[in-house]
């Protein structure tokens, strides 16, 4: 993770998160973007995975609802939807994610995923519902 982040995106990391090689580039409400390498996150065939697409989609659009939320409420995602539209096989796939809805419940993101050219690989849809956060969550 990037050290300019906002200290309480650094306390959202997972194991998933490191496992994957994700990279957080931009942190905020507004806006989340993030990356992650091709290389280790592959089906049988070499391409990206799908699930590596939401993996990605889901944690960035989580920070974002969570830093909507803070510093009462924490973000838990409810509904992913994602559309596959190209193939890829090397470099980073790289996901920014914007906020459709930002409400006192629930947050609801866009996130876009793109190849190192600049094409989309994948469209996607995350909704969050926002609960208390307790005492002993990260944040």
């Amino acid at each position: 993770m990037t050290a300019s982040l906002p200290e309480w995106a650094s306390a959202l990391t997972s194991a998933l998160d490191s496992r994957m090689g994700l990279e957080l580039l931009e942190v905020s409400a507004e806006r989340v973007v993030g990356r992650m390498p091709v290389e280790g996150n592959t089906q049988p065939f070499g391409l990206w995975h799908g699930g590596a697409s939401c993996v990605l989609a889901e944690t960035l659009a989580s920070i974002g609802a969570t830093g909507h939320g803070l510093p009462d409420r924490v973000a838990v995602g409810v509904d992913l939807n994602a559309t596959h539209h190209k193939a890829v096989r090397q470099g980073w796939v790289t996901g920014t994610a914007t906020p459709i809805r930002l409400g006192s419940r629930v947050a609801s993101f866009e996130i876009v995923l793109t190849d190192d050219d600049g094409a989309r690989v994948c469209t996607a849809r995350l909704t969050c519902q926002l609960i208390p956060r307790r005492d002993d969550a990260p944040a």
